[in-house]
């Protein structure tokens, strides 16, 4: 029995005997005691706290001990052929004393250096091929610290599956050295955002989902939720005034729930999160090296315009992307701001857009807005799909959301005594659970998971339903994935202007045009085709609705569109009674007429 497989058995088990398991202390020692001893002798000298980091190391030992045996064979079979070829041209550069922080490759919390000396060059490149990857080019200057580094990665992030490898861009730029100092305040800040899980889910995909109790989630740490009280009873949904379409055969849209089942990548295996639990998508440090520093990890990057205040001096504050641009561009299609909405609606298809650079994205969202518009006091929320290499460390189209509050809640936090920078940057907003705030609900869906089946060229289109509202009784901002799945709220006492309303309601997709090679970004929005495609080619939003203040869906009329260039990205609008309002955009990026 391997490590993960004692792993589940020891999860499957614990239910039957609480008492040995009913904390973190005790889970961790009980786990640690039924390990191999080969395995328990080399992770006893390191400071391991928690269950998931025992876990974490004993993989990690045990599929270095696979290599290690590996290359030994590998070895007796180059012996016995009469092989000198190897021994004889690599003495000087086969043998590599390598130091590398087990928490940088495999993202977990807590310290630990770990020394490997070995043939790399060989090891690396046989676990390799022993996983059925095959090794199609390797450029002058990849050198055997860079096979090393990409065969750990692999064996610890589960990259891996289905007999596949899904490759992309280079994601691991951060092969840099990691200071001691930054690297603890790494682990520090993942140790608030990944709670102790009461069960543990390994995606097929890669990622690790935590089953979080769902009082013990990030979002009840915000200084302005410490008495706030998980809301028990579901909300009221909102009526429709509009009747509900008839399915168009022609139009392929694949939204049966036999299609639907599937709908992100961690449910593949059968495994859910335990009732009472929510399922959190676990941060690595990796993730974190991808970012441009810490303060940014998990937020979106955008230049701050200055804002003159009294007395003249200046002060920095985020504007909002789509009215100062900061080198982002949008395909979108918004209602005025003649009054007050109290939520929106959308079908969107889901694709999986290339990205040029490693920190550019590509996304389709709802957006809700309300406040000032020079960036002084905005709040938003925001949800949809997105492809973001940076935050994921992939090329996958993920659900996701986002939040954010500007100046004047920070000058509150101040005044309720936040004591550090970093509580306030983790209380004025971010994508999904990176920070406090968003709470929770559903035990289903994990939020900045993996969605599939994506929609394919003149084939079958996939597509999502998210509608978000505010709470007509208790204020809460709701969302919801489908056509009934409740996902969680933003609470009323996160905001100062969306505890009214909203003024504004924005659909459509937005991309980072970074311009690195000194052109515009081959980065595609939606399906990298433009609008005039039409269905099965372009990208869409369908059935947009708002919410008004009687807590009623109706069909959204009089929207306007905008791209800020349209030989990159463009959209159209359309209006029937099957689709009622709806639109196609996206584009390709980078064209002879998009220089």
């Amino acid at each position: 029995m391997n490590v993960p497989e004692y792993a589940t058995e020891f999860t499957r088990l614990s239910p039957y005997a609480l008492h040995l398991v009913d904390s973190e202390e005790k889970k961790t020692k009980r786990f640690k005691d039924g390990l191999r001893l080969d395995i328990t002798a080399a992770i006893k000298p390191m400071r391991l706290e928690t269950y998931a980091q025992v876990f974490d190391r004993a993989v990690i030992v045990e599929q270095g001990k696979i290599s290690l045996r590996r290359f030994h064979d590998n070895k007796r079979k180059v012996g016995t052929s009469g092989g000198n070829n190897y021994n004889n041209s690599n003495k000087k550069s086969n043998v590599v004393i390598f130091w590398v922080s087990f928490s940088s490759i495999l993202g977990v919390n807590g310290g630990g250096l770990a020394v490997l000396s070995l043939p790399l060059s060989l090891l690396a490149l046989n676990a390799i091929n022993d996983m059925g990857i095959t090794v199609i080019k390797r450029k002058s200057g990849v050198s055997t610290l860079h096979l090393l580094l990409l065969l750990l990665h692999l064996l610890s992030s589960s990259a891996i599956f289905s007999g596949k490898l899904v490759v992309g861009l280079n994601y691991t730029k951060h092969t840099r050295r990691v200071g001691s100092l930054r690297l603890s305040r790494i682990q520090r800040h993942l140790g608030k955002i990944n709670k102790p899980p009461v069960f543990t889910i390994e995606s097929p995909d890669g990622d690790v989902i935590d089953c979080v109790h769902k009082r013990k989630q990030p979002a009840l740490d915000h200084p302005l939720l410490k008495n706030h009280k998980i809301q028990r009873h579901p909300p009221e949904r909102p009526k429709s005034k509009t009747l509900k379409r008839e399915e168009n055969g022609s139009n392929n849209i694949n939204t049966t729930r036999e299609e639907m089942v599937a709908w992100q990548t961690w449910h593949k295996k059968g495994e859910r999160c335990p009732k009472g639990t929510v399922p959190i998508r676990r941060s690595t440090v990796d993730d974190v090296l991808r970012a441009k520093s810490l303060y940014d990890f998990g937020k979106k990057q955008v230049k701050t315009p200055l804002i003159k205040n009294g007395g003249g001096g200046g002060r920095q504050i985020n504007a909002p992307d789509v009215v100062s641009g900061n080198g982002h561009e949008h395909a979108i299609a918004y209602t005025g701001a003649s009054q007050e909405v109290y939520g929106a609606k959308a079908t969107m298809n889901v694709w999986d857009p290339s990205i040029d650079e490693v920190n550019e994205f590509s996304l389709s969202q709802i957006w809700v807005l309300s406040g000032s518009f020079d960036g002084s006091d905005l709040n938003s929320i925001e949800a949809g799909w997105q492809v973001s290499p940076e935050l994921y460390g992939d090329s996958r189209p993920r659900l996701f959301t986002y939040w954010t509050i500007t100046y004047q809640i920070l000058q509150l936090l101040f005044v309720m005594g936040s004591k550090q920078q970093s509580d306030s940057y983790q209380a004025t907003g971010c994508y999904n659970l990176l920070c406090s705030g968003f709470i929770q609900t559903n035990s289903k869906i994990a939020i900045g998971a993996a969605i599939s089946p994506v929609s394919s060229l003149s084939g079958s289109q996939f597509d999502i339903t998210i509608l978000i509202w505010k709470d007509p009784k208790l204020g809460n901002w709701w969302m919801s994935f489908g056509e009934s799945t409740l996902v969680g709220y933003w609470p009323a006492e996160l905001f100062t202007h969306l505890d009214d309303g909203a003024t504004m309601v924005e659909w459509g997709g937005e991309v980072v045009n970074s311009r690195a090679n000194d052109r515009h970004t081959t980065t595609q929005m939606g399906s990298g085709q433009f609008a005039e495609q039409g269905f099965g080619k372009a990208s869409y939003f369908r059935n947009l609705e708002v919410v008004d203040s009687d807590n009623s869906l109706s069909s959204a009329q009089g929207i306007s569109t905008l791209a800020e260039n349209f030989n990159c990205y463009d959209i159209k609008s359309f209006s029937n009674s099957a689709w009622g309002t709806h639109f196609y955009y996206g584009g390709p990026g980078y064209n002879p007429k998009c220089p």
